[in-house]
């Protein structure tokens, strides 16, 4: 704009911070209306057209005027708001002029009121974020068929959850966020309350945990009175009576292992590890001294105390999940509830073998028994409580070392030149404690094992949920 010229003003200028156009240059570069003396503009309708620019606006070179509309064009040229002053484009610090971008072309549908230039879009509010809403959606399936706040927050702590994660979610614990998830879950207003639990069989599990004892009782009592053929088929009915027995109390009560918590290769370890201490002294015995020359001497002993131990082994049990699901109602946090637990755990590991040892001080003692006994209660205890695969895997290592133990002293009889060491380990134990260490070095090792384990695994809140 020349020095000195006022901004321009009439119909004709801008409108709004457009484009920079031909005509805008041109209007630009004009000299500026002179007012009316009248003070008023004059108005103009919609219907008057427009022949040419106003006086005193030269047209920019090279472009001509703007023609008149033809009869039966309905395109009509801009017209300025009469609300709005129309807005003057700001000089540079060099005297060109400066043009003002526009975002994006007009809407079609009608005028468009520019905000001042410069102004940026407003930015949408974000409300206040709700941790806890986002993870009772996360967890919507947990939440909907839990029964209380303590199955939630076992579900929380096998997913990883710890005092320290539910503290970011404005918690000082999992047991609180596990209770206010609870509270929170959508139900609908006509849903019944969750129906009682069934009564307890108590009965019937009590009878099946004594089953296998009183099998055991029945066979020790038939092979005291029988002899030759007739004693091995008692034997034999006797096996597969104790058997079933067995079976049909892990079925029921504390022993009862969730549906498909357990390994098939289990059940034949423990059989192994029942037959070897039934004749596995005896054969270990023969084998070191060049046979087995015949039949070898059988310890029914400490079978059936084993086997009569199972009753009290299902009480201890009953009273450590019960009072581990009560510990987790009166915990305040996950440690505070595996310091509790521990403790528990090694009460009923002692409690059970106080009872082991009264009843094979009645059978007749031997310290594998007892080791055995420790080893199947802790791979029973893990397995109902959700960690089948490491009670197999204790169950598995301590028959393959007694088997090892006996195929490494017939292995020594090869007539190969170093194959003799080969029993020199098991003969070193056996003339210092006997055969028995062997069964109580190995299963005593593999019971201590899954004791470490345990002090870990059942600590937690989820190995106590309810199936």
């Amino acid at each position: 704009m020349p020095e000195g010229d006022t901004p321009m003003r009439g119909s004709a200028a801008p409108t709004s911070p457009g484009a920079w156009d031909a005509r805008s240059e041109a209007l630009l570069g004009a000299p500026a209306l002179t007012p009316r003396t009248g003070g008023a503009h004059d108005p103009r309708t919609p219907e008057e057209p427009v022949d040419a620019p106003p006086s005193g606006i030269a047209p920019a070179p090279g472009e001509t005027a703007a023609e008149p509309l033809r009869e039966g064009d309905t395109t009509t040229p801009p017209r300025p708001d009469a609300d709005h002053e129309p807005p003057t484009a700001p000089a540079a610090a060099d005297g060109t002029p400066r043009t003002a971008t526009r975002p994006g072309p007009p809407d079609a549908t009608g005028p468009v009121d520019p905000g001042p230039a410069g102004a940026s879009a407003p930015r949408p509010r974000r409300g206040t974020a709700d941790p806890v809403k986002v993870l009772m959606l996360r967890h919507r399936e947990l939440c909907a068929r839990a029964v209380d706040p303590l199955e939630i927050a076992a579900g929380l702590e096998a997913q990883g959850f710890t005092d320290r994660t539910a503290a970011r979610f404005r918690h000082r614990d999992v047991f609180s966020l596990a209770e206010e998830l609870y509270a929170r879950v959508p139900r609908g207003s006509d849903t019944a309350a969750p129906p009682a639990p069934p009564p307890r069989d108590t009965d019937a599990w009590a009878l099946a945990v004594l089953t296998p004892g009183a099998a055991a009782a029945l066979t020790g009592i038939g092979l005291a009175v029988t002899h030759g053929p007739v004693r091995l088929a008692v034997g034999a009915t006797g096996t597969l009576l104790l058997a079933a027995a067995l079976f049909l109390a892990v079925r029921r009560g504390p022993f009862r292992a969730p549906d498909g918590g357990t390994v098939p290769a289990a059940r034949l370890w423990t059989g192994w590890l029942l037959a070897y201490a039934v004749g596995g002294d005896g054969l270990l015995t023969q084998v070191l001294s060049g046979g087995p020359d015949g039949p070898w001497d059988l310890a029914p002993g400490p079978f059936l105390g084993l086997a009569l131990a199972v009753a009290p082994a299902a009480w201890c049990a009953r009273l450590f999940a019960n009072r581990a699901r009560r510990r987790i109602a009166d915990s305040r946090g996950l440690a505070d509830f595996a310091a509790g637990t521990r403790p528990l755990l090694l009460g009923t590991v002692t409690l059970q073998l106080l009872a082991l040892t009264v009843l094979l001080g009645l059978t007749g003692f031997t310290s594998g028994a007892l080791a055995l006994g420790a080893l199947l209660l802790l791979a029973r205890l893990l397995t109902v409580h959700g960690f089948p695969e490491t009670a197999a895997a204790a169950l598995a290592a301590a028959g393959a070392a007694e088997a090892l133990a006996l195929a490494s002293v017939l292995a020594a009889r090869v007539p190969v030149s170093g194959f003799d060491v080969l029993a020199a380990p098991v003969r070193a134990v056996v003339d210092a404690w006997g055969p028995g260490a062997v069964p109580t070095l190995v299963c005593g090792a593999a019971a201590l094992g899954l004791l470490a384990h345990a002090t870990t695994a059942l600590a937690r809140a989820s190995a106590h949920a309810t199936p």
